[in-house]
């Protein structure tokens, strides 16, 4: 039996203090108590950064702004195939808040390393912290 690919996306959103929001999974959530970046699942007919907006608007009851792709990861799970695609983000009206998350945190980028991440989200973990340390 083959498994179902959701596509989802992600958003690195950062802040002036070079700090990435992280969203802690509820107990209720699949993946309950790991740490993703905000976002979910892109509907049918929706473009990634829309599917994005919305999202946001949505779990974090505030309007951001899509920037750069940073990383699309495949990731299999027990019984489905996500696929995630990142992007940078940065928030533009509202404060966000963790209306679907049981935490929000922001989280200075070299020390996204300490928390507890969802597998599809560690690829694009590793790619931020680089980039950062390369500035």
């Amino acid at each position: 039996m083959s498994k179902k690919t959701i596509s989802v996306v992600g958003a690195v959103v950062n802040n002036s203090k070079n700090e990435i929001l992280c969203a802690l999974r509820s107990p209720v959530m699949s993946l309950p108590n790991l740490w993703e970046f905000p976002g979910g699942k892109i509907e049918p007919g929706e473009r990634p950064e829309e599917s994005l907006r919305r999202e946001i608007l949505e779990e974090l009851n505030c309007t951001i702004q899509v920037g750069n792709h940073i990383e699309t990861t495949r990731y299999e799970y027990d019984k489905v195939i996500v696929e995630l695609s990142t992007f940078q983000s940065t928030v533009v009206s509202g404060e966000p808040q963790a209306l679907e998350h049981a935490e929000l945190r922001w989280v200075p980028v070299k020390q996204l390393d300490s928390l507890d991440w969802a597998p599809a989200d560690i690829p694009a973990v590793k790619k931020i912290m680089k980039a950062f340390s390369t500035k």
